[in-house]
């Protein structure tokens, strides 16, 4: 059943990055992949307030690990940022590693403070 609930929430997360990724890289014509960096800031936001709801595991399974686990891509993140290194654009790798890593931080604190402040009041 688990597995099932995965796939599921993968079956939407997957194509909800690529359409999401090629919407803003097309929007923001630009080396920096925007639109890694975006669908992996959301799914970090998205899954730290997944993470601070008092929500049914199977719930967590689905849009967690299914969901957020397809909309965030760290393997396109990698290829791309040794694609930036490698066309001499080694600046925009940089501050794709530390943004990313740095939003991605700060998206899955905001995340689980808002869950919080829903679940307990502000």
């Amino acid at each position: 059943m688990t597995l099932a609930l995965v796939t599921l929430g993968a079956a939407v997360g997957a194509p909800l990055r690529y359409l999401i990724d090629r919407l803003v890289q097309a929007r923001l014509a630009s080396v920096f992949p925007w639109g890694t960096f975006t669908v992996n800031v959301l799914g970090s936001a998205l899954l730290g307030f997944l993470a601070a709801l008092p929500a049914d595991p199977r719930v967590l399974a689905a849009a967690g690990t299914g969901f957020c686990g397809a909309l965030t891509t760290y393997s396109t993140f990698s290829y791309e940022t040794l694609r930036l290194a490698e066309d001499g654009a080694r600046p925009y790798a940089l501050g794709n590693v530390l943004g990313s890593v740095a939003a991605g931080l700060v998206a899955a604190y905001c995340g689980l403070a808002l869950a919080h402040a829903l679940t307990r009041g502000w």
